[in-house]
């Protein structure tokens, strides 16, 4: 069923907050955010006001939406079989960079996993000094996936997104930011690291 087949629920939760807001979320529904004593009248005006918007940002949502799907789509991961071979290949292509990357950076870990993630490209537990990568990297070209690598590895030096870290990575990897473009041209979805 696709997102404009269907009314959206709309979810009201009073917070804090000296102003109304919405946002749509993945499956088309809006969630409002509405200050603490405003009444559900005002509310309503409100979302009724802003209809025009809400249509338009379901299009948007279930577009990306669709746009994620197929990007996804390619590299299929429902039999054992399929899990076990992108595995194997995206061991075989990530290893080789991590051990020579970090040997060049000076960091050592104490594991290296592999899931099927669709919200990042890879997560780095600095505590655990372990990193995990998405089975999805296979679907990037070679140096974007190594981006990937280099950038969680700086992050076993520098835990944020600061300025030493893009410092590391400019020493370490100084095409990132041209990796992270393409990486975002490639699947046309933002997904966060």
């Amino acid at each position: 069923m696709n997102i404009g087949d269907k009314a959206p629920e709309i979810l009201l939760t009073y917070r804090r907050t000296s102003r109304l807001s919405m946002r749509i979320v993945k499956n088309g529904d809006v969630h409002v955010s509405a200050p603490i004593g405003m009444s559900r009248k005002e509310v309503e005006a409100f979302i009724l006001q802003h209809s025009e918007w809400i249509h338009e940002a379901r299009k948007k949502t279930a577009e990306h939406q669709r746009q994620r799907d197929e990007f996804f789509g390619q590299l299929p991961l429902t039999t054992r079989a399929q899990k076990a071979e992108a595995l194997l290949r995206l061991k075989s292509l990530v290893e080789p960079m991590v051990e020579r990357h970090a040997r060049e950076m000076g960091v050592r870990l104490s594991a290296v996993f592999y899931k099927r993630m669709i919200s990042r490209w890879g997560m780095c537990k600095v505590k655990e000094r372990s990193i995990c990568f998405s089975l999805y990297l296979l679907l990037l070209p070679e140096w974007c996936v190594e981006h990937v690598v280099v950038h969680e590895l700086c992050h076993l030096l520098e835990p944020s997104h600061n300025a030493r870290f893009h410092a590391l990575m400019d020493i370490y990897f100084p095409k990132w930011r041209e990796a992270r473009r393409e990486t975002r041209r490639t699947c046309r979805a933002t997904i966060g690291d």
